[in-house]
């Protein structure tokens, strides 16, 4: 990565829908982004050394979902996967940025990003053990609607042995209006969703 990333100052980036030809790249970055969340979920690679990526292939492929590729002075840097598309919540539920960008305020941007080309309410998950994910998504929450957002815990499906996700619900503001908690946050998704930071 250039100097620039570590000295803390915020490069341009370009926050893009992924496409075919970014499917290499995505396909790179996701045992990274496995790797990251294992420390906080327990997962283990399969027996052939990958880690699952059923996942990715349906960013990828779904009509329901679309991945973003997060680019820094023309390098891949990261990404974002938003689901629910057409329900009445945006979720994004799985976002990484690797490490030599990090804390320099490109995933907090690429958020705003993808968050700004989806109108209406959102919701992001993480976990309570990751506490660089913690900071991140309490400070972005604010960032994008001050302090009208909501936190709350929630079962992971499917999954009884781990702790609940903590889920940030928002909607953001349209400018010339005040901010509001969405009351339509009561649907809760059944999916895991997980981050790294």
């Amino acid at each position: 990565m250039p100097e620039n990333h570590r000295r803390g100052t915020v490069l341009d980036i370009t926050v893009r829908r992924a496409n075919a030809v970014d499917r290499p790249v995505l396909e790179r970055f996701w045992p990274l982004f496995q790797h990251d969340l294992s420390g906080f979920r327990g997962g283990l690679p399969d027996p052939d050394r990958s880690f699952r990526s059923e996942w990715l292939e349906a960013e990828c492929t779904d009509a329901d979902r679309v991945p973003y590729l997060v680019t820094s002075l023309e390098r891949p840097v990261g990404f974002a996967f938003v689901c629910s598309l057409a329900g009445p919540i945006r979720v994004l539920n799985s976002f990484f940025v690797v490490r030599g960008a990090r804390r320099v305020g490109i995933g907090s941007r690429a958020v705003r990003e993808v968050v700004a080309r989806h109108p209406g309410p959102w919701e992001v998950a993480f976990q309570d053990n990751n506490p660089p994910a913690v900071r991140f998504w309490r400070r972005v929450a604010a960032e994008i609607v001050g302090d009208a957002w909501l936190e709350e815990r929630r079962p992971v499906s499917g999954r009884p042995d781990l702790p609940p996700d903590v889920w940030i619900s928002f909607r953001p503001r349209i400018p010339g209006t005040r901010p509001q908690i969405p009351r339509s946050l009561m649907i809760f998704a059944t999916w895991p969703v997980a981050f790294t930071l």
